[in-house]
Parts: C-alpha cells; structure tokens; sequence
C-alpha cells in the first residue's frame, strides 16, 4: 500500500532562500528513488518561511529507505531542520 508523508516546515523569513534551495534540490534527489512516488514542496500561501511537502512512498518501507539517503540526511536533517522554527508531519496509509 502506498505510503503518504504531509510535512508543514516553518523558518524566519530570513531563512527562507535556504531552506527552498534545500528542498528543491532534495525533491530532484528524492524524486530517482525507486520507492517514491511523488515528492512536491508548496510555499504556503500568507505565511513566509511556510513550505508544505508531499511526499508519496510505494510503502513505509520505501520511505525508511529516504529517511537514509545521503541526500535526505545531508540536505534536509544537516541543513533544513537547524532552522526550522516548526515542523510537524503527519503519516498516512492509503486504505
């Protein structure tokens, strides 16, 4: 079944040109795994420094594997959550 990860991310505003860059160049990253099915980042409408991620796994096991690619631990981990002020995340299975 596949597998659905909702992340909304808030920073400064004076972080924001990082964090997008961060996340772009993860999602071209994430986007050749052989277990993702989608991986989009939004700008959150009204709310600078908000970003929405959707991201679509074939199963949970392929989303373990993205939480330990280089690139997810690197680019997202090492540089994106040091300067989240928010960052909840809500996980989903399709029924």
């Amino acid at each position: 079944m596949a597998y659905t990860v909702v992340a909304h991310y808030r920073c400064a505003p004076a972080d924001e040109a990082v964090v997008r860059a961060a996340l772009l160049k993860a999602r071209e990253a994430t986007r050749t795994e052989p277990a993702n099915l989608m991986y989009e980042v939004h700008v959150v409408e009204g709310e600078p420094g908000g970003f929405l991620l959707y991201e679509r796994y074939v199963d949970r096991e392929g989303f373990e594997a993205h939480k330990a690619a280089v690139h997810f631990v690197e680019g997202v981990v090492g540089v994106v959550w040091p300067l989240l002020t928010e960052r909840t995340v809500t996980f989903a299975e399709v029924i």
